[in-house]
């Protein structure tokens, strides 16, 4: 369970999702100052998305989504110049009530969002994630490319593996990730790929991970 009250770090092109791990390097003093205090505390973080036309207030409190996603520090690393490089594997989706003023980075008073998890469609999250994989197995042979994807990963991992790490629009990303869980997730991300796919009959760029 997170703490009702987290740092957060907004960034313009990255979303994190549950089970999911992002790779980031930490260099503005005040994400920096963010790391050391969560790595003196529960190591927790939200990541959340800068809303467009963010930069216009960048240095101070831009507006943001205000779904997130919280994840755990699993790696960190500090440089010799106080730089960070950490791992965050996510964790649990959240909302922002309010933010407390006083620090140089944000802190934020969330409430935690569960994805639901309905038993009753394991058939039909079985037809969606089958589908999910031919639309991707389809794009990638287009491309010349092999598709492998591991058997054994849950639903959860794999729709938001892909939600995470395909080349989507930020904005894209955003609006799976508030889809309230992993079977409305994975249909969209099918009709978003078929949608994609259409428009770019020679084949769609974004099959590649990042």
């Amino acid at each position: 369970m997170i703490p009702p009250k987290i740092p957060i770090f907004p960034l313009p092109n990255v979303v994190l999702f549950p089970t999911v791990l992002l790779p980031l390097h930490v260099f503005e003093p005040r994400y920096r100052a963010l790391v050391e205090d969560a790595l003196a505390g529960d190591r927790v973080i939200g990541m959340v998305l800068l809303r467009p036309g963010f930069e216009a207030n960048y240095e101070g409190r831009p507006p943001v989504f205000q779904t997130g996603c919280a994840g755990n520090i699993t790696h960190a690393e500090q440089l010799e110049n106080g730089r960070f490089n950490i791992v965050l594997r996510g964790e649990t989706k959240f909302r922002i009530a309010g933010e407390d003023v006083g620090r140089a980075y944000r802190l934020a008073r969330i409430d935690a969002i569960e994805d639901a998890d309905d038993g009753n469609a394991i058939v039909v999250m079985r037809e969606q994630r089958e589908r999910l994989l031919r639309i991707l197995q389809a794009l990638l042979a287009r491309m010349g490319s092999e598709a492998r994807f591991p058997p054994d990963m849950s639903d959860e991992e794999l729709v938001n593996g892909f939600a995470q790490n395909l080349e989507l629009d930020a904005l894209e990303r955003q609006a799976l990730l508030e889809l309230p869980g992993v079977l409305p997730r994975c249909r969209a991300l099918a009709d978003l790929l078929e949608m994609k796919s259409h428009a770019s009959p020679g084949g769609w760029e974004g099959t590649a991970l990042h």
